[in-house]
């Protein structure tokens, strides 16, 4: 099974692409995709739609697992970012790919143990996990890797 996992950003999203076959999982591919700072929100929010379209047609993922909004003061900052999860959520929605998201706290718990885990302890994790010779970077990345590995977990719970 292929695992495409996304945090979500207007700024930066992370991007890693995880295959499993339930005992083991290696990491195939990450990276960033980072609309231009100065555009337009429409402008930005196209581009991470088209952006997750190419790695869709690249790596035929079968599931997309996404990390879910987190509640925070700035109203406006969290809109923003539900606009770029809608623009990611819908170019997994026409390539009919099923969908998972994922709550910060439950993603965190999954791989820490611990729910409020710093990103840092994320990445530190994610690196062991994954056995990976350094932590990615930026933190983005790693917090998608670590979305996909919360599928991963959760989905060996439903077996």
């Amino acid at each position: 099974m292929r695992v495409f996992s996304i945090d979500p950003g207007i700024g930066i999203t992370g991007f890693s692409i995880i295959d499993t076959n339930r005992r083991k999982s290696s990491l195939s591919a990450y990276g960033t995709i980072k609309p231009k700072p100065k555009d337009s929100l429409p402008k930005r929010l196209n581009y991470l739609f088209e952006e997750v379209n190419k790695l869709l047609d690249q790596f035929s993922p079968d599931v997309l697992a996404v990390e879910d909004t987190f509640y925070s003061k700035n109203v406006k900052s969290a809109m923003i970012l539900g606009q770029a999860r809608g623009s990611i959520i819908l170019a997994a929605a026409q390539a009919d790919i099923p969908i998972y998201e994922f709550a910060p706290r439950k993603v965190k718990m999954s791989v820490c143990g611990n729910g409020a885990a710093s990103k840092e302890q994320v990445s530190y994790m994610v690196t062991k996990i994954l056995k990976l010779k350094e932590p990615p970077r930026p933190l983005d990345v790693s917090d998608a890797m670590a979305v996909g590995l919360c599928y991963i977990n959760q989905s060996r719970s439903y077996d």
